[in-house]
């Protein structure tokens, strides 16, 4: 990579500088403060749910171990940005090296990318409990559950890597600020010493893929899970099913409203502070967000197990005393 002051300048930069968050002294401390208690919420919330599904023998299931997955890539997902955007806070400078920005560059992008994966399978989970549950242990088995997590874990690695390395390879010239707070492919080919149309549209259509790919793999599964769930000739079976949906929708629409805006293309004329305003919004805002959800599907699954649990207790106790009734009686006559 090479950056140069101006197009005839061959005098090599250090690195990017990160706007961030304009504002004075003391509001970048107040910044700074409410970052945290947002990082450390994440950290806690998406903590307490691996925690629950590893502790708890009865949530070693598909669905579960996917959400322990997801609740451990969002907190990796959240650590690729804010740990730097507190460090900016406190900093003068605001200087990000280039092999900072670029590792930032890939992770975020790797990490999400990971997410829209990891979103359609768990889509596709819900899908084969509901309407093929018969069918369902013997083919979400613990091999396939493994696969797939996998699986989702290595494209998302994947899919942004090569596109990535080209940009890094390209030479920036002019002003090196970049009026965001982490490094976004828009602002960097903005930097561009001259324009590269083909990797703008080879970005497009990655990103459009990533997106619509497992937007239409969750909408068909859940157009099936309605089908199914209005098909249902119980109102509680109904309820049930739309309770273990409907954390994974919200999240969903939260995910996807802001990103489709965002990537469709990295060059769009959003506005910086629009533009910061709707990266904020799904890199921190959603997976502070998302431990709210699960963890609510979480302790709806508990209590129905313990509920579950207590039934079958109290029917072994009724057995047991019918038996003590009958014997009495025997013994009697």
């Amino acid at each position: 990579m090479k950056i140069f002051n101006t197009p005839n300048d061959s005098n090599t930069i250090t690195g990017f500088t990160l706007l961030g968050f304009p504002c004075t002294r003391e509001g970048q401390i107040l910044l700074f403060v409410l970052f945290s208690i947002v990082y450390l919420l994440t950290l806690m919330g998406n903590g307490s749910t691996i925690c629950a599904v590893c502790w708890d023998q009865r949530l070693h299931t598909p669905m579960y171990i996917l959400l322990a997955n997801f609740s451990f890539l969002e907190i990796w997902y959240v650590t690729s940005t804010v740990p730097n955007i507190l460090a900016n806070f406190l900093s003068d400078t605001k200087v990000i090296s280039f092999s900072g920005c670029f590792l930032q560059f890939y992770f975020f992008f790797s990490l999400g990318s990971t997410e829209c994966f990891f979103l359609a399978v768990m889509a596709f989970d819900r899908y084969l409990a509901i309407c093929q549950p018969l069918h369902y242990p013997t083919v979400m088995t613990a091999r396939l559950c493994t696969n797939l997590v996998v699986s989702c874990w290595v494209l998302g690695f994947l899919w942004f890597l090569v596109p990535i390395i080209i940009i890094s390879q390209m030479s920036f010239c002019g002003s090196r600020i970049i009026d965001h707070f982490l490094c976004d492919p828009g602002p960097l080919l903005a930097l561009a010493c001259s324009r590269a149309p083909v990797m703008e549209f080879f970005w497009m259509i990655l990103s459009s893929l990533l997106l619509f790919i497992p937007f239409f793999c969750i909408m068909g599964s859940y157009a099936l899970v309605l089908r199914a769930v209005l098909r249902a000739p119980s109102a509680a079976g109904r309820r049930k099913a739309f309770s273990t949906c409907g954390s994974h929708l919200a999240i969903v629409s939260l995910f996807y409203g802001s990103v489709t805006v965002m990537y469709l293309s990295p060059t769009s004329k959003h506005e910086p502070g629009m533009q910061k305003i709707m990266t904020l919004f799904y890199s921190v805002g959603t997976p502070d967000v998302n431990p709210l959800c699960w963890c609510i599907m979480v302790l709806h699954k508990l209590l129905s197990l313990r509920k579950k649990q207590r039934n079958e207790e109290m029917k072994e106790g009724t057995k047991v005393r019918s038996s003590d009734f009958l014997e009495g009686d025997s013994c009697c006559q």
